[in-house]
């Protein structure tokens, strides 16, 4: 046999050892064809038009929107769905009750500690078919039992995926079939004054839709979270509410209801949501990793103020003062001292603690980040390398 034909004759054994292979594979082990843990199937949003609809009676450009958004809640409602926990508490005795004269007359009986179920309600969001359900960290934590209940009357046992408590976000799952979703827009370009409105579960009533426009975007140090980056609607958001969705006029996901500002437990006209970029991100890491991976620097930051620039030699309050730097740690290595004032990561300025903290969150680790500051009123700039940010590590970066 020449070199050519048994050549020829290798390359075909090759070719129909795969054929047989996918064959094999295709029709006896699809499953390894999808892999769920690493593929989220979401409904996103169309663009927007690129001009307003005509009036048919004018021919011109309709800007006063619907009369009416039942067309979008109608859209959306049915994938938001309520979110009951339970946890066992035990609660211990009054101390009174341990006392030993008190045990002669009553017996130990009544100094045991006594365990009960603790419920709580709030809203959730169902984000794709497979039975991913988006909420807040804080509706879900510490539940023993968490059941979800759908808008046509089904409800399912959720498992709990993963959580993010820096952004207060959790990700459930329901084993239901034909279950509804929601079409997630975006929250990139949302402009104060657009419609938003408000779907959950306020105060357990049953779900509830309440109308407003976004009254801000980017609100941060607000104390919420350790990642803040709100939207601020006016839609009424009330307890219960929380892990609900924040939809624009056209039925899209924009957010998830988190927080609100009162005075009376109420809402007050001052209600947050996390923006649905960031829980798409959130969500995606969860899924895929089990966790989110933040990069980070081992540093504590702290806003310049007036006197603190002064007393460093700083012209303004742009950048960070450098108040601690972990010993061993990636500044620590990059010779980034305490006292420092930080004024550009990557060659972005930093004008205050929580832009830098959410610039070197959001680079991966072991990717060198390039650092620019004063020492002693003195230019300088140095390169550390970012490390996984440790779950512990909640006012460091």
């Amino acid at each position: 046999m020449t070199v050519s034909k048994f050549l020829l004759f290798l390359l075909q054994t090759i070719t129909a050892g795969l054929a047989a292979a996918f064959l094999y594979i295709l029709l006896v082990q699809p499953e390894l064809l999808h892999h769920e843990s690493s593929i989220v199937e979401v409904r996103e949003a169309a663009p927007p038009p690129a001009a307003a609809s005509p009036d048919p009676a004018t021919g011109q450009p309709d800007r006063h929107g619907p009369v009416s958004y039942s067309d979008a809640v109608a859209a959306a409602a049915p994938a938001i769905v309520n979110v009951h926990t339970a946890k066992v508490i035990t609660r211990r005795a009054h101390p009174l009750l341990e006392d030993p004269i008190f045990r002669h007359f009553f017996g130990d009986r009544l100094g045991k500690p006594q365990r009960e179920v603790e419920t709580s309600l709030g809203s959730g969001v169902i984000i794709s078919s497979q039975g991913y359900v988006l909420t807040n960290n804080h509706v879900i934590d510490g539940a023993d039992e968490i059941q979800v209940l759908l808008s046509d009357g089904r409800s399912a046992s959720a498992m709990v995926v993963g959580v993010d408590p820096d952004t207060d976000l959790a990700v459930l799952r329901i084993e239901l079939d034909d279950i509804p979703t929601v079409v997630i827009g975006s929250s990139k370009d949302l402009r104060v004054g657009d419609v938003a409105l408000a779907i959950g579960n306020p105060f357990g009533v049953g779900q509830t839709v309440t109308f407003g426009i976004i009254s801000a975007t980017g609100r941060d140090h607000l104390g919420i979270n350790t990642y803040e980056d709100f939207i601020q609607t006016d839609a009424a958001i009330n307890p219960g509410n929380s892990g609900g969705a924040l939809i624009n006029a056209n039925g899209e996901l924009i957010g998830i209801n988190s927080a609100i500002y009162s005075r009376s437990g109420g809402s007050q006209g001052i209600g947050f949501a996390i923006p649905v970029n960031l829980a798409k991100n959130v969500m995606k890491q969860i899924i895929e990793q089990g966790r989110v991976v933040r990069g980070w620097l081992g540093i504590e930051a702290q806003d310049l103020t007036p006197q603190l620039a002064e007393s460093f030699g700083v012209k303004n309050t742009e950048g960070v003062l450098i108040a601690g730097v972990l010993r061993d740690g990636p500044a620590d290595t990059a010779g980034i001292l305490p006292g420092d004032v930080v004024t550009s990561i990557d060659d972005t300025p930093v004008a205050d603690a929580q832009q830098a903290m959410k610039i070197i969150s959001k680079k991966s680790p072991n990717t060198v980040i390039r650092i620019g500051g004063l020492r002693k009123g003195q230019p300088y700039i140095t390169r550390a390398k970012g490390i996984q940010r440790p779950s512990a590590a909640r006012s460091e970066e």
